[in-house]
């Protein structure tokens, strides 16, 4: 397990470091740091080509017969971003629909599909099936949504992989785990490049990518295994999933559209007005993070206690937020 955890490392650090060369001569993939986006924090001009190796690192999924059938599918998550981040032309509609498509082959390839939901709810398979190509969907935006600063979205990821690991080693599934590991090692390549200095960012191909690994061995998990919840694996996606909804719910609250950009998520509020730094707000976020996700690793199989987990984190986010936002007013004079 450690020699392909470091296989797939040495695999998409080397190759991102040969990206980051190539960019800055060739000024590809380049975001502009003069741009003006609602979330732009960086200083320089970077690469926004991370997802580059970590595509490659999970190449190695080539060696594993399930792993094959996953990297077909994160091939065309990977597209589905890829396209913008080099030449901003990627319509939304043919993105969500190579989003879709990738969702729909990886749940029809692994037959992974979530039919119950704990607590005693079932659903019929062709709900399932649409449930579960709603959710790593879902999931794949949520993390591009959370990546907004060096580390943040795959310093979650690689938490996220981190209990996955765990809970599938308790299953015994050492297939599934090397999945795991070579996702980890391909995210991890990645993350020493990008915390804290932000030497490449993840760009759209790279977030797509990494929310749809995680979705899809979630499922995978929920699916083939009683003893692990489907709360559970909300519970560990709760804080990519929970900004997602509450984006969508303070827009419309405010007359705005849900889909557009802004800059008032939690985490620029947390670099506006506690921060006011780029890596800090990263680690303050992975450490309020970090106890929700452990108590429902520690839990995988008790959809009451992960239920109890989503709620409690759904408070605390709520509250944090609100007391950033009184200071946002204030701060603007309202």
């Amino acid at each position: 397990m450690i020699s392909i955890f470091l296989y797939a490392f040495l695999i998409s650090l080397s190759t991102l470091i040969l990206v980051i060369f190539l960019s800055h001569k060739y000024k590809l993939f380049i975001d502009d740091s003069n741009e003006k986006k609602p979330q732009n924090f960086h200083e320089r001009s970077t690469p926004r080509a991370g997802g580059i190796g970590i595509l490659l690192g999970m190449s190695l999924l080539l060696l594993l017969p399930l792993g094959l059938k996953f990297l077909l599918s994160i091939f065309l998550a990977f597209l589905s971003g890829i396209f913008e981040d080099f030449h901003n032309s990627l319509s939304p509609k043919l993105r969500l629909g190579l989003q879709i498509a990738a969702a729909f082959f990886a749940v029809w390839l692994t037959n992974s599909v979530v039919t119950y939901l704990g607590l005693g709810i079932n659903m019929p398979y062709w709900m399932g099936v649409i449930f579960s190509v709603f959710a790593i969907v879902g999931m794949m935006n949520a993390v591009n949504m959370i990546d907004g600063f060096n580390g943040l979205a795959s310093g979650v990821i690689l938490l996220i992989l981190l209990s996955f690991a765990i809970v599938s080693y308790q299953q015994d599934n050492l297939e599934i785990l090397s999945i795991v590991m070579i996702s980890f090692g391909s995210t991890f390549g990645f993350f020493i490049l990008n915390f804290p200095k932000g030497k490449i960012f993840l760009g759209d191909g790279g977030a797509y990518l990494l929310g749809f690994i995680v979705a899809i061995i979630g499922i995978f998990l929920a699916s083939k295994y009683e003893s692990v919840s489907p709360w559970y694996i909300l519970a560990i996606f709760i804080y990519p999933v929970w900004e997602v909804v509450f984006s969508i719910m303070r827009r419309l609250v405010r007359g705005h559209s849900a889909l557009g950009a802004d800059a008032n998520h939690l985490h620029t509020l947390i670099y506006r007005h506690i921060t006011n730094n780029n890596s800090l707000t990263t680690l303050l976020i992975l450490f309020n993070v970090l106890p929700f996700m452990t108590i429902a690793t520690l839990y995988p199989n008790l959809s009451k206690i992960n239920f109890a987990v989503i709620c409690c984190f759904i408070l605390y986010y709520s509250v944090f937020y609100y007391t950033l936002y009184k200071k946002e007013k204030k701060y603007l004079g309202r």
